[in-house]
């Protein structure tokens, strides 16, 4: 890598980082718990085993191999019916080094990633024919389309260099198709061409699931052991935004289970009847500073803009999910998250025309598709009153990863509540925690 791609990727993890602690700063601070109550929760969470956390449905942890496509990890996801799943190093796959022999985690998140790039390139390249006709070589019309987008690293990191996006016009993809010279008009006049070439065709068809790692940051493979406690565990989901935290066993090398922060507050529910849950849950969300946003910094989608937006602010702003708002006052409608991606991959019919469809449209699509892919376009909501218990039994018992809060008559958008919300809220992060209790420094896993 060179030395500008490494200060790049450097300034990158300094940032997320950085965010990180700061997020966490200001929970602590607006949360506001007694010290006394603080250091009971705390005590609470470091008495708990991770060894004693639920397994995974079936008990054993799906692992892809980082060869794996990335069509073909779409597939593993949904037949298995997960949202994430380990990086396995094919070349490090007896090492007892969980360092060696994983290399991150692939999820929906980073495959919408690599999809909008991909997707990007490839309407630069089919919409092309007339400018490879006109004497335009086609190294020359991909290196064009590169820079028209502004893409950079990634996209070169997952093999979709100017020559490659050139070879794709080259093999005579949109060859005699007449198509328009804009992006979006290639991509709806290919129709199904275009699904086609973004899963089937080369150079996409390639790309694997380890290459996408590279590419994008996403989600690193950052464990505990069976040995470690509760706490460590939801520092990890709260503080440094993992949505995932695997548990492995020293000396052995296979994942022992795969904590999930939406398993960690389904695990919260259950602690009713405890004296330091009930008395923290009973709390009104206002006075623990929730929610963490004012409302003037909620990103929201209009219902009738269009999806592949709605998946771009999702990129651009590094969150899961965005409310589904109506009106000059913001009423909350809907949902679309991150995970929605499967119905787009998993439907090629809908994916052919992806630039033309409406968020209004999409989750309309979704809600008659069944229990297939669930409701995941409704919006579950709270009141600023609301108790922090009433949000925790909203998560869990409509396994969504956000609530968000409506004020007012209309409903008008306030406030999100997200898992990563609920977990902060009981816990504080110890001096130097993890140097002491995990043995390495969280920045230095981030770092890798």
């Amino acid at each position: 890598m060179a030395e500008s791609e490494e200060s790049h990727v450097d300034k990158e993890i300094r940032s997320s980082v950085s965010s990180c602690e700061a997020y966490f700063e200001k929970v602590q601070s607006r949360k506001n718990l007694p010290k006394s109550l603080q250091d009971t929760l705390n005590s609470a969470f470091a008495g708990i085993p991770v060894s004693s956390f639920p397994q995974v449905p079936g008990g054993r942890v799906i692992e892809i191999p980082a060869e794996t496509s990335v069509s073909e990890a779409v597939k593993i996801l949904s037949d298995s019916k997960i949202l994430s799943a380990p990086v396995i190093n094919k070349d490090h796959e007896t090492s007892l080094d969980w360092k060696e022999r994983y290399s991150g985690i692939i999820d929906y998140s980073s495959i919408i990633l690599w999809v909008l790039e991909s997707a990007e390139l490839a309407a630069i390249a089919l919409s092309a024919t007339s400018a490879t006709a006109a004497g335009v070589g086609a190294g020359a019309v991909g290196a064009l389309g590169v820079a028209a987008l502004g893409v950079t690293g990634p996209v070169a990191a997952a093999g979709l260099a100017a020559a490659a996006v050139g070879a794709a016009v080259a093999g005579g993809v949109a060859a005699d198709r007449g198509i328009g010279k804009d992006a979006p008009t290639a991509a709806d006049s290919l129709g199904k061409d275009f699904y086609q070439v973004i899963l089937q065709e080369e150079p996409f068809r390639s790309t694997t699931v380890g290459t996408i790692l590279k590419s994008f940051r996403y989600a690193p493979f950052l464990p505990v052991s069976t040995e470690s406690s509760m706490l460590s565990v939801l520092l990890l989901l709260s503080k440094y935004r993992l949505r995932n935290v695997p548990v492995i066993k020293p000396g052995e090398p296979d994942i022992k289970n795969y904590i999930t922060q939406s398993a960690v507050v389904h695990g919260l529910e259950g602690c009713k009847g405890r004296d330091w849950f009930d008395h923290i849950s009973a709390l009104p969300i206002s006075d623990l500073g929730l929610p963490f946003m004012s409302p003037s910094e909620v990103i929201s989608i209009d219902s009738e803009e269009l999806i592949l937006e709605a998946f771009k602010r999702m990129r651009d702003h590094n969150i899961g999910g965005l409310p589904v708002v109506e009106g000059a006052n913001k009423k909350v409608i809907g949902n679309i998250s991150m995970r929605d991606i499967r119905y787009l991959l998993l439907q090629p019919e809908v994916f052919s025309n992806f630039r033309q469809l409406t968020v209004k449209t999409f989750a309309a699509k979704i809600a008659t598709a069944g229990e297939k892919y669930g409701s995941a376009s409704l919006a579950i909501t709270c009141r600023p009153d609301s108790t922090l218990g009433s949000v925790i039994n909203s998560l869990a018992s409509r396994s969504v990863h956000r609530v968000y809060v409506a004020d007012g008559d209309e409903d008008e958008l306030y406030g999100v509540i997200t898992l990563r919300d609920v977990i902060s809220c009981f816990v504080s992060e110890p001096p130097n925690y993890f140097e002491n209790c995990l043995g390495f420094s969280v920045k230095e896993v981030l770092n890798r």
